[in-house]
């Protein structure tokens, strides 16, 4: 610690010294325990000299305290502050105390992401731990070396003041290894690199992986992902060190991108996932935010957002500012059909349901543990609306899905259960029966009487069975009950003689179930060749 002011020493000069510096440094250690209204009352009551030592204590303590305080704290107040940035500060210091973390974070471009956790949180960082080694990885070698040099260069203008020094002989923007006040080398240091490209040498405590995707043509190539993939798998998580961390923060580009690789992996679980959209989509938002609310509304308020979302699409818009990328369209469905009438879970609460479906398109064949099973729930209104409640798809085996169906029954006191009974024939029956069963014995259906069980067989083509849904879609009353991007994306890219994916098929079968052509409600138009009543 670093103090302007110290306290008086006697006339001897060393007479007492010793005693002094230890009852100074436990006053210290007590102050630091206090909260900030104790502190102020301390501060309140001192002597001005006391008011110059507990000055510079408390600038000490704000260097430590996050990467945000110790930005503001260097630049003068200078540097941006915001609630997002507060969020990736927390995920620093959580790692700094000690704790081994895998952290997703997306959000929008333009809002201070790599600055906050690419240049000022590993500065912060190596000031916490001198010891430990950080790596940064971006799309490019020459961006990667840029976030290097800034930090290099912010240890040479702020190194006295943090507690940092570089070693006199590793100062390369891509590599440096950090010294003691004596020159003496440290183990920790930091190495930066493109992804595609090397990170030989020690590994890392903490591994940041900062905007590992150029722009949508790399995005939007199959070659390049797999390149990312490849290099993500024997490349960076080899460098990790036993009980490291790493940190991915990214603008969403493609669904197949390397967060969505990562969410769609083994480790999925593992991993802290910190959505941050440009404007608040969901309830269970990571900042508390409101349904409509923007992320950094003094920088990019409602108006600003909504001039950039006409100025890039629909596309670009969803994927970098909302982070929900979305396919290209194939022939079926459109993406206007299905973004024009969502509603969000909130104006979703003045909905009256008449009925309620979940409808099941299990994986056939001996190997089903590794095929996707198809798993929605619907609902209809009495004016004949139609509602996607949900979508709980996965890959499950026979052991696992019965009891993923009548749960989701339970959840929205279904009426049916839609079962595609192409594979298994009565199987998919006594599935869903003993699953019941079994629920039932652990109380978990509460009382419940059993969904009735219908039985499909999908004879007909794929268009046939697509198509009547899909012209409802277009007429406006089938409405989305907040986002389902994997099933939006099949339905948007879904082409005529395609195998149909098994979320789409669950959501056709249970939307036909509800959308019988005898009830009213469908609209100015029937069907008139009976498609929907006998088309399975």
């Amino acid at each position: 610690m670093t103090t302007a002011t110290t306290p008086d020493l006697d006339a001897e000069g060393n007479t007492g010294v010793t005693q002094q510096a230890e009852d100074f440094l436990q006053l210290a250690a007590a102050y630091r325990k206090l909260n900030r209204a104790q502190r102020r009352r301390i501060a309140g009551a001192a002597s001005p000299q006391t008011r110059r030592v507990l000055a510079d204590l408390e600038r000490t303590m704000a260097l430590e305290r996050s990467p945000g305080s110790m930005s503001a704290i260097l630049t003068d107040g200078k540097e941006m502050q915001a609630r997002h940035l507060d969020l990736i500060d927390r995920v620093f210091r959580d790692i700094a105390r000690g704790h081994s973390r895998k952290v997703l974070i997306t959000m929008p471009p333009r809002h201070g992401k790599s600055r906050r956790a690419a240049r000022w949180a590993p500065l912060w960082y190596l000031s916490r731990h001198p010891n430990h080694r950080v790596m940064i990885a971006s799309y490019s070698a020459d961006l990667a070396d840029d976030h290097g040099r800034w930090i290099r260069d912010a240890i040479v203008s702020y190194g006295p003041h943090v507690g940092l020094h570089l070693h006199a002989g590793s100062k390369a923007a891509n590599r440096f290894d950090l010294a003691d006040a004596d020159g003496n080398r440290l183990e920790g240091g930091l190495v930066t690199a493109g992804v595609g490209g090397g990170l030989t040498g020690k590994g890392a405590h903490l591994a940041i992986v900062d905007d590992p995707i150029k722009d949508a043509a790399d995005a939007e190539s199959p070659t390049m992902r797999r390149r990312l993939w490849d290099w993500w798998t024997s490349v960076l998580n080899t460098r990790v060190e036993p009980g490291g961390s790493i940190i991915v923060i990214q603008t969403r580009w493609h669904e197949q991108d390397l967060a969505g690789k990562i969410l769609e992996g083994e480790d999925a679980d593992d991993w802290i996932r910190l959505d941050l959209p440009a404007i608040c989509d969901t309830e269970d938002d990571p900042l508390g935010r409101k349904v409509g609310e923007a992320l950094w509304p003094l920088r990019y308020g409602r108006k600003a957002l909504e001039k950039i979302r006409r100025a890039v699409g629909e596309r670009v818009w969803w994927s970098l500012y909302q982070q929900k990328p979305r396919p290209l369209e194939g022939g079926v469905w459109k993406w206007p059909w299905i973004t024009d009438n969502r509603i969000s879970a909130m104006a979703f609460r003045g909905v009256d349901l008449t009925r309620t479906v979940v409808a099941v398109d299990h994986a056939g064949g001996s190997d089903d543990v590794n095929d996707e099973v198809g798993l929605c729930a619907a609902g209809r209104d009495r004016a004949g609306e139609l509602y996607l409640l949900a979508d709980r798809s996965g890959r499950m085996g026979a052991d696992t899905w019965g009891h993923a169906v009548c749960r989701l029954a339970i959840e929205y006191q279904a009426d049916a259960i839609v079962v595609e009974a192409n594979f298994g024939g009565d199987m998919a029956q006594q599935i869903v029966r003993q699953a019941w069963k079994d629920l039932a014995e652990q109380g978990e259906t509460n009382g419940m009487l059993m969904p009735a069980i219908i039985e499909v067989h999908a004879k007909k083509g794929k268009r046939l069975r697509a198509e009547p849904i899909a012209q409802i879609y277009s007429q406006g009353q089938v409405h989305h009950v907040g986002e389902f991007p994997r099933l939006e994306g099949q339905m948007v890219t879904w082409l005529p003689g395609m195998d149909s994916p098994d979320r789409m098929d669950a959501a056709v079968h249970a939307l036909t179930e509800l959308a019988d052509p005898a009830q009213e409600g469908l609209g100015t138009q029937h069907y008139s060749d009976q498609r929907l009543r006998g088309r399975r």
